[in-house]
């Protein structure tokens, strides 16, 4: 016998009989999804649904009750039954809210099972699988009375029982088509018809109901919304990396000397299809997906990428020593920043000091765990993210992760020539005072050869303090360059004690010390 509060609980249940043409507005794969649940309850009566956050999973339900007549429950309607339980007997309260609903109706619509099946299987519940056996007993109490049930859960793996019952829908990924039905709903007529729907889709493929309903309540009092700015918004709100561009240091290309050959690989392979979108529709163009920055520690990989994350404007996801492995929540913050950036797509995932990700014992995992991100970029959904990876040796990375298909571009960062020596200190030197700046910079150029653009900054910053020192402690005047020229020894003297240190990376690249 049901409790006064499950009674109350059952005569709530949710009953929309009125057509869904009347009150529902579908995207083509949510009528889709509708289609294909009718079909299924037709055929065998046991049916589950499953789609992704923001798919429009509520409203593909509302459409089946519609059309079925059926009760449709969720989250409010079990939650007033289980209040009538002890907090544990959630097994209980669950086949209780089914059971009486299927006493009422031959067809029961249950949403949101993916949040029971959360609370069951989290580490501290002590009732482990009980939930198989609650849904294995429904599921054969339904097919022996003859009742049709419809289960809707996000877009994971349904309990064993479940998948081995019934028939499996999915609301498929929107395309052009569903971003106009969704923004038609909340735009006027005359923004919604001035909207390139193939662009946007484009520009951000694997947005959700909720994210377009938000873009179009926030633009629908723009005059002239145009495609654009559509895309602008998206780009501010919804696309934006794991890197805050106001917390990093400006870096342009113009401030990168000596690795014309990189950038104009980096914006012909990488920034190109991201940013001429007409131009990549046209010729099919994609990104470079893998893609080895190799070389000598202080060459300026990491400036380069911090280059690019600029360049970008906010589609860069950077993973570093700040994500460290063998920390409890490394891969899922790992898988996070890839998800994030497929949904962001084009995107780019900047993984700094990748071999030295690699050198700590838990390395195979990380290795392994990299090589299926890489492989799952080739899908269509995420076939416009490129993983950019940086490594002081690319011999000490394994060759799995080389291998063609996964890195297809590969760009090396040397030590700078005399004349990009040159510029990096002419650069420097030039936003110092007078008494500063007016040195032979050639002179110093020529004085630190094999010293990388790394330790040229080092050498500007010591020269400056070395002059303060002398005028500070009343020293005698010596020429500015000597101050320099007294630096760049110093920063080779600690070249030579790293070098002896780690001579495997060193050698490696030809790295010679003096």
């Amino acid at each position: 016998m049901l409790t006064l509060v499950e009674r109350q609980a059952s005569r709530s249940l949710r009953e929309i009989p009125v057509p869904i043409t009347n009150r529902i507005e579908l995207t083509p794969v949510q009528r889709l999804a509708v289609e294909r649940a009718l079909a299924g309850i037709q055929a065998g009566g046991l049916v589950v649904l499953k789609a992704s956050h923001g798919a429009g999973r509520t409203t593909v339900l509302r459409s089946v009750q519609s059309a079925t007549r059926g009760a449709l429950i969720g989250a409010r309607e079990f939650m007033a039954v289980l209040s009538a339980h002890q907090a544990a007997a959630i097994e209980e309260a669950f086949v209780s809210l089914i059971d009486g609903a299927l006493d009422r109706h031959d067809m029961v619509i249950l949403d949101d099972l993916h949040l029971i099946n959360d609370v069951v299987h989290a580490c501290d519940y002590p009732r482990s699988r009980l939930l198989e056996v609650a849904l294995t007993a429904i599921l054969d109490g339904a097919i022996a009375r003859r009742k049709q049930l419809l289960l809707a859960m996000d877009d994971d793996d349904a309990p064993r029982s479940v998948e081995s019952r019934t028939y499996s829908v999915e609301i498929g990924a929107f395309m052009p088509a569903d971003y106009e039905c969704i923004c038609r709903a909340y735009l006027t007529s005359a923004a919604a018809a001035g909207l390139d729907y193939a662009e946007i889709h484009r520009f951000a493929p694997e947005l959700n109901a909720h994210q377009l309903r938000n873009a179009c309540a926030w633009l629908k009092t723009e005059s002239g919304l145009d495609t654009a700015r559509f895309t602008a918004y998206l780009a501010a709100q919804n696309l934006a990396g794991n890197v805050d561009l106001e917390q990093v240091t400006p870096v342009a290309w113009s401030d990168i000397k000596g690795f014309d050959d990189v950038i104009h690989a980096l914006e012909a392979k990488i920034a190109l299809p991201f940013e001429n979108r007409s131009l990549a529709a046209q010729l099919q163009l994609k990104p470079m997906r893998g893609v080895l920055l190799a070389g000598p520690p202080g060459t300026g990989k990491t400036t380069i990428g911090r280059a690019l994350a600029a360049r970008l404007k906010g589609k860069f996801f950077l993973i570093d020593g700040t994500v460290i492995e063998g920390t409890y929540n490394f891969y899922s913050r790992v898988e996070k920043i890839f998800e994030d950036a497929k949904r962001s797509a084009p995107s780019v995932v900047f993984i700094d000091d990748c071999d030295l990700l690699f050198e700590n014992s838990n390395a195979r995992g990380f290795c392994r765990y990299l090589l299926t991100m890489l492989d799952g970029l080739e899908s269509a959904s995420a076939e416009r993210v490129c993983v950019i990876v940086t490594a002081m040796n690319a011999h000490s990375l394994p060759e799995a992760v080389l291998r063609s298909g996964r890195i297809e571009l590969w760009l090396e960062t040397r030590l700078p020539d005399a004349a990009a020596r040159a510029a990096i200190l002419g650069e420097r030197l030039s936003k110092l005072p007078p008494l500063l700046g007016a040195v032979d910079v050639e002179l110093l150029a020529a004085a630190s050869a094999k010293l990388t653009g790394a330790d040229l900054r080092a050498v500007v910053e010591d020269g400056k303090l070395l002059f303060a020192h002398d005028r500070a402690t009343g020293q005698p005047a010596r020429p500015v360059e000597e101050c320099f020229l007294e630096a760049i020894e110093t920063v080779r003297a600690n070249r030579r004690k790293y070098a002896r240190r780690r001579p495997s990376q060193a050698g490696s690249y030809g790295y010679v010390t003096e």
